[in-house]
């Protein structure tokens, strides 16, 4: 591969990144202005709160993470906490910090196997 090729799929990977940070954060507004807060039990698992959460908000967590790549971390953690979502806190951040995951949409896949798999 040549270095033209190279800086073409950086340029590519960069135009993805931008336009899923963009569509994260106008989905954040979305639902900031939308939900607020969801209702899910304190003792609530990882499962349970995920069922309970709307489809969009892990949509927004994933393309959150794919657009800020590992700096998603704290602002899974902290968007996640302000909508009561705290169960889901730690997977979002371990998710985000593993290298490599960014492009699976992780948290979407658990949300369709906690609602057609149980």
């Amino acid at each position: 591969m040549n270095t033209d090729t190279l800086q073409t799929i950086g340029l590519y990977l960069l135009a993805m990144m931008a336009c899923c940070l963009t569509l994260g954060l106008l989905l954040l507004g979305y639902i900031l202005l939308t939900v607020r807060r969801i209702d899910v039990p304190p003792d609530a698992d990882f499962t349970e709160t995920l069922r309970l959460t709307p489809f969009l908000v892990v949509v927004m967590i994933d393309l959150l993470d794919f657009g800020l790549d590992i700096l998603s971390a704290p602002f899974a953690w902290i968007i996640l906490d302000r909508l009561g979502l705290k169960a889901l806190r730690g997977v979002a951040a371990v998710e985000a910090l593993l290298p490599f995951t960014q492009v699976i949409p992780t948290m979407t896949l658990f949300w369709l196997g906690a609602r057609f798999l149980s």
